[in-house]
């Protein structure tokens, strides 16, 4: 998969890299899980890009929270090729990518997430 597959489609797209091992980035999912509630009938998306390197654990995860967006991971941990091509050094991280396929945010956690999107979407 491409990130252009998603990203420049017409909607706001959060890249979310995450693991199932990451505790911070598991706190963070029932917000971007929120977030994602609240905004996704406007158009709001989340890719999910894993640094898991274990199959079931990642598969786990996204079960025990119910992610219901799209998931991607090729597997290969910190060597994941999402990773190092968007430098990526330390998770959870994210990208807020604009309809048009430019990155207006980054790393928006906790309050910033649903301020940003207030902002966009006006509620």
């Amino acid at each position: 998969h491409k990130l252009s597959e998603y990203c420049g489609k017409g909607n706001y797209v959060l890249i979310d890299f995450w693991a199932s091992w990451c505790g911070p980035c598991r706190g963070e999912m029932p917000n971007v899980k929120a977030n994602y509630e609240k905004y996704h009938s406007k158009g709001f998306e989340i890719v999910g890009l894993s640094f898991d390197s274990k199959l079931e654990a990642w598969k786990k995860a996204i079960e025990d929270m119910q992610l219901g967006w799209i998931n991607l991971s090729d597997l290969k941990g910190w060597q994941t090729i999402a990773g190092q091509t968007y430098g990526i050094t330390s998770i959870p991280a994210s990208f807020l990518v604009d309809p048009e396929g430019t990155i207006v945010a980054l790393d928006l956690r906790g309050d910033k997430l649903g301020a940003k999107l207030k902002d966009i979407y006006g509620f």
